[in-house]
């Protein structure tokens, strides 16, 4: 395995933003708020879920999951990046930089496939809401969000093993601010290619697969609403969809820049700024965008803050 030394001599050092001290210290500040916002706003988005009746539904099952994927991987990465922001130390030991690698490749993947069964959600309850109930049953919901789980896990296995036991010969700068694919490949001092290969083949199963399928769920979720010609029919769909489809394109816009063409001069100029949206910002904005957007959920919290014991009501 690349990591058969011991020791300091075997730690990574995570260049990060190291050459810019003053916004080091910017990005603690708003690292460090965005992170305790993710953590309040998609805990909350959790227990409302979990306790509010109106909101046992298949959507809110669903965005239960993706709460807790995007605490996880908030976690796995930002406690690290606070630390490295604070002081001169950038390093961080091999085994923790494989932990760090694992979990976030596999809940990143996982949030993948979760926004293309949310899309298929959206497109169950527009284009077939008489029959929606019948199509999202506890069952499929449930197995839908294994799925998804699954296929984080699965990426997560063919990928982080093959690329962590990439001979390194000493190198141990990482052009980064977390152990992320395409940056620990670079350290190799082998032939890459066919682990770059094999990297830009998982990115389009896991990134452009999922995305696909969004695009038709809202292909199919236009045509039926076009097909209405009601205002109204336009004004649910886009309650229905609209919270979704502003999370994909924040998520979507920001990590395909980052796998798809890992070695452009683009990403590799401008990735780890990429990288700090889509694992910082964006989970911070999903419970805003969902919860300010949604009658339901706007009830459910204040109903959760006013100690309703009406629930129901």
């Amino acid at each position: 395995m690349g990591m058969n030394s011991s020791g300091a001599e075997d730690d990574f050092i995570l260049v990060g933003f190291s050459g810019q001290p003053n916004l080091e210290k910017i990005l603690f500040v708003v690292v460090l708020v965005s992170y305790l916002l993710t953590l309040v706003g998609n805990t909350i988005i959790i227990l409302i879920s979990s306790i509010d009746p109106n909101l046992k539904t298949p959507m809110y099952f669903l965005l239960t999951h993706l709460s807790l994927v995007d605490i996880c991987l908030t976690t796995s990465i930002v406690p690290q990046l606070l630390w490295n922001l604070r002081g001169p130390a950038k390093t961080i030991t091999a085994l923790c930089c494989a932990v760090q690698l694992y979990i976030s490749l596999a809940l990143g993947s996982t949030e993948c496939v979760l926004l293309a069964v949310m899309a298929f959600n959206g497109y169950a309850a527009v284009c077939k809401p008489l029959h929606y109930g019948a199509v999202m049953n506890p069952r499929l919901c449930q197995a839908l969000a294994g799925v998804a789980w699954l296929s984080g896990v699965g990426n997560t296995l063919i990928q982080s093993i093959v690329t962590l036991w990439l001979p390194r010969c000493g190198h141990r700068w990482l052009h980064h601010f977390f152990c992320v694919v395409p940056s620990v490949i670079k350290l190799a001092c082998v032939s890459v290619q066919a682990s770059e290969v094999q990297l830009f083949i998982a990115s389009l199963v896991l990134l452009l697969l999922p995305l696909a399928l969004i695009l038709v769920s809202y292909g199919h979720i236009v045509n039926a609403v076009i097909r209405i010609k009601s205002v109204q029919a336009w004004c649910k769909a886009l309650g229905t969809c609209g919270s979704h489809l502003m999370v994909v394109s924040l998520f979507y816009g920001t990590i395909t820049a980052v796998y798809i063409q890992p070695n452009s001069s683009y990403a590799c100029t401008y990735g780890k700024y990429i990288s700090l949206f889509y694992t910082v910002v964006t989970p911070t904005l999903n419970p805003l965008i969902y919860t300010l957007r949604n009658r339901d959920a706007k009830g459910a919290l204040g109903r959760l803050f006013h100690g309703d014991r009406d629930l129901g009501s």
